[in-house]
């Protein structure tokens, strides 16, 4: 049985009727059209969905709408500042610097990521990064740019250390990132 949610979606108090179990992603997507958020494996292992709820990164594909009555999320399109969006966030402004992305299909996800890392620990070390980017996957292998972006919007210059980026995820590809394969 479909229920009326209230939410707080980027500054703005949003209701939307739905059935309370459905994945938040899909009422970001579809029923408010906000696609910064997108579908990877619905699983939550891979971070594509990954959006602040009260501040804290959760994987919208597997978090009900219903968690997020009465509670302040954050997507992408929320971060941009200025009547137009004009002034990117510190994150977004390091993710260019860096050029932390390649097909950019992850990059929504991970910079969300970052800064709810951020938020958390405005200095992180690099195993700080490490865990705090977890669960988020870049198909393209461009962890070194993405640790280098999360250390450039913490004011500690880009440091373009491999070890942080590619030790942040233990796949496949991040193995062939270091050459482990």
């Amino acid at each position: 049985m479909d229920a009326k949610i209230n939410l707080i979606v980027n500054g703005r108090q949003r209701t939307v009727t739905t059935d309370p179990e459905r994945p938040l992603l899909d009422v970001l997507r579809e029923d408010l059209q906000l696609t910064g958020a997108k579908y990877g494996c619905g699983e939550g292992q891979c971070g594509a969905c990954s959006v602040l709820l009260d501040g804290k990164r959760v994987f919208s594909c597997r978090t009900p709408a219903s968690r997020a009555e009465g509670k302040k999320v954050l997507t992408i399109e929320g971060l941009a500042k200025g009547e137009n969006g004009e002034s990117l966030h510190p994150v977004q402004e390091a993710f260019l610097a860096e050029g932390a992305f390649q097909c950019g299909y992850c990059t929504a996800g991970m910079i969300m990521a970052a800064v709810g890392l951020l938020d958390e620990k405005p200095n992180p070390t690099d195993p700080d990064i490490v865990a705090g980017m977890n669960k988020n996957l870049c198909r393209c292998c461009s962890y070194p740019r993405i640790a280098a972006a999360v250390r450039r919007a913490a004011g500690q210059g880009s440091q373009n250390t491999q070890h942080a980026a590619t030790d942040a995820q233990g796949t496949p590809e991040a193995q062939d990132a270091k050459g482990g394969r």
